[in-house]
């Protein structure tokens, strides 16, 4: 044991001489030098040496720290998607920094997310369908279902089958409400694209159905370029078929890919 101390104390005098060529332990830049586990992010770099903007003693990351840069974010308040954020209590649990260098720290838990709103809804008194918040919570406790798959809804979990996807992701919705506002039916948390999705039959005339045509179509552009290229003279915008495949939006038919945009 007498080995290892002394092993131990060398090793600190050492470690100390290496911080400051002064040997002075007390550089509080050097230290924090060495204990960060990895580059800020874009947005964070700025803070950087300085731990204490985010972390407190003991506690580590708490909310509060950045609450008091982002209360008044009113770009990140005021937009529909993001607009949760001005109830959320828990800022770290989607928010992981130090990732060398990231552009954003956000790594997107839909779990934890639901977790977070079930337990404000459960701590208000005589708050709507509280019984049922907490009888939720508790039975994917008992159960040890968080991160497992429903398989009556296998494309989310327990908790995230909580969550009312559309309320943030309407935006999102190129389908145009015609597939209705139950996203989780098809998709899933991890990535939007569907790999059983099937496109309709190429010989389908039904194009406008799903796909808006760009701004330019609806403009001089779409008589004087597109409809020349295309080698189609009497097209109407939402007769989408007549010029692409279905192959791409730039597979023109007769041309080939073709990018004038």
């Amino acid at each position: 044991m007498k080995w290892f101390t002394a092993v131990f104390v060398l090793t600190l005098a050492g470690f100390g001489f290496w911080l400051d060529g002064r040997g002075d332990v007390s550089n509080l830049a050097a230290w924090q030098e060495i204990a960060m586990p990895g580059e800020l992010s874009d947005a964070h770099d700025f803070l950087e040496n300085q731990c204490s903007a985010c972390h407190s003693p003991i506690a580590g990351v708490e909310a509060v720290n950045c609450i008091v840069c982002h209360a008044n974010d009113r770009d990140l308040l005021e937009r529909q998607p993001t607009s949760f954020h001005a109830s959320i209590s828990e800022c770290a649990s989607c928010h992981v920094e130090h990732q060398h260098g990231a552009p954003v720290a956000v790594a997107m838990n839909h779990d934890q997310l639901a977790r977070i709103g079930l337990n404000q809804l459960e701590a208000q008194d005589g708050g709507v369908g509280s019984q049922n918040v907490a009888w939720l919570l508790q039975w994917v406790q008992e159960t040890d279902l968080a991160g497992a798959r429903l398989e009556s809804q296998s494309a989310v979990t327990p908790l995230e089958g909580a969550l009312d996807c559309y309320s943030c992701h309407q935006n999102d919705d190129r389908h145009q409400k015609f597939f209705g506002e139950e996203c989780s039916e098809c998709h899933s948390t991890a990535m939007w694209s569907i790999a059983e999705f099937r496109h309709p039959s190429a010989a389908s005339r039904d194009c406008a159905q799903c796909h808006q045509a760009p701004p330019s179509h609806y403009m001089q552009h779409f008589k004087m370029i597109s409809m020349k290229v295309a080698g189609v003279h009497t097209a109407r915008v939402d007769q989408c078929f007549l010029c692409h495949q279905t192959t791409a939006w730039t597979d023109i038919r007769r041309v080939g890919i073709y990018k004038h945009h």
